[in-house]
């Protein structure tokens, strides 16, 4: 199983804790919503890009397990 993040940028409220708490997978882009600089979790950054889905106030950032 690999673990695949989404974004919905438009739930995106530009707080930036997802960035601060997992800046290798999310960024925010010069309007200040997130993008996603990778969607597949890497196995060592899992609790960090947990931890920064969780911190979104508008839940915009959805983590999933998927087959490989």
């Amino acid at each position: 199983m690999v673990l695949q993040v989404r974004a919905d940028r438009s739930r995106c409220c530009g707080y930036g804790l997802c960035a601060q708490l997992c800046p290798q997978i999310y960024k925010l882009d010069e309007n200040g919503l997130v993008y996603l600089e990778v969607d597949t979790v890497p196995p060592e950054l899992e609790e960090e890009a947990r931890e920064g889905a969780a911190a979104c106030p508008a839940e915009a950032l959805v983590i999933e397990a998927v087959s490989a």
